[in-house]
C-alpha cells in the first residue's frame, strides 16, 4: 500500500482532470455510425494536447488509447474501424493518462442514442454502486467494505458482480496493491489511511456473473451475452473523507 503526500495527490488530481475531459469528449462524440477507432484517435489528440500521454497504449501490449465496450463486452473492449456504433448501444469507455509521472484512470457508459429502459437501469445503478463506495473511502474503514457496498446495491436491483477482475491501488503505476474487489463481506483487509488512492470500478452484469475471454487476449464478456456496465473513479482517502480526484475540486 503507497501512500501519497498532498503535493502527489494534486499531480494525480490534475491527471485525472484530463482523464475526464477526455471521457467528456468522447461521450458527446459517441453517436450512431461512429467507429470505436475514431473514438480512440479523438482521445488520444486530446490527451497529447493537454501534456498527457495515454496510459493504456503499450501497458502489457495493449494496442489502443481507450477501453471501448461495447453491450456485453464488460471491459477491455479494444476500438476497431470496423465497429460502427448503433442506436440503442451502451458503450463503456475506460482511460488512462499519465502526467507528470503519476496516473489517472477513471471509466464511464454512456448510452448511443435512444436506448431500452433495462440498459439505462443498468447503468444508473452501476455509477449508484459506484458513488455508495466512493462514500465508503474514509480513514478507519476497511478495505472490504467497498466491495461489501458494491455487492449489496447491485444484487437488490437484482444484476450481478462480476468476480474476475478487479479495481486496484494507483499512483506512479497503473496497477498498485491493493486489490479492491467488487464482492464479499465488509469489514475485513487493511484498514484505509489518509494517502491511499484506490481506482474503484464495479463492473455489473444484467445476467449472471461468468465471464468469457476473446481470443484477442483482452475483451472480456458476459458469459450469457446480456449487457454489463462499467463505471471507475480514482479515489483518494483524506483526513476529510474521499476525494474523487479530477472531479472535486480541492
Amino acid at each position: 500500500m503507497i501512500l501519497k503526500t498532498p503535493e502527489e495527490l494534486a499531480v494525480m488530481d490534475r491527471a485525472n482532470a484530463v482523464v475526464r475531459q477526455t471521457l467528456h469528449l468522447v461521450a458527446g462524440a459517441a453517436k450512431p455510425g461512429v467507429s470505436t477507432k475514431e473514438l480512440d484517435e479523438l482521445a488520444e489528440e486530446h490527451i497529447r494536447s493537454a501534456g498527457g500521454r495515454p496510459a493504456f497504449k503499450g501497458y502489457r501490449g495493449y494496442p489502443a488509447t481507450l477501453c471501448t465496450s461495447v453491450n456485453d463486452v464488460i471491459v477491455h473492449g479494444i476500438p476497431s474501424p470496423t465497429h460502427r456504433l448503433r442506436e440503442g448501444d451502451i458503450l463503456g469507455v475506460d482511460c488512462g493518462v499519465v502526467l507528470d509521472g503519476f496516473v489517472g484512470d477513471s471509466a464511464v457508459t454512456v448510452p448511443i442514442g435512444e436506448v431500452p429502459e433495462e440498459a439505462k437501469r443498468l447503468m444508473r445503478v452501476t455509477k449508484e454502486c459506484l458513488e455508495l463506495a466512493v462514500d465508503v473511502v474514509r480513514p478507519g474503514r476497511r478495505l472490504t467494505d467497498v466491495g461489501a457496498v458494491i455487492q449489496g446495491h447491485a444484487e437488490a436491483a437484482g444484476y450481478s458482480v462480476v468476480r474476475e477482475l478487479v479495481g486496484h491501488g494507483i499512483g506512479r503505476a497503473m496497477h498498485e496493491d491493493p486489490q479492491v474487489y467488487n464482492f464479499g463481506p465488509g469489514g475485513r483487509g487493511p484498514e484505509l489511511r489518509p494517502g491511499l488512492v484506490l481506482a474503484i470500478e464495479p463492473m455489473i452484469n444484467a445476467g449472471k456473473p461468468g465471464v468469457s475471454f476473446d481470443d484477442d487476449g483482452w475483451t472480456a464478456r458476459t458469459e450469457d451475452g446480456k449487457l454489463s456496465a462499467h463505471f471507475e473513479y480514482s479515489v483518494a482517502v483524506t483526513e476529510n473523507g474521499p476525494w474523487v480526484l479530477g472531479v472535486d475540486g480541492r
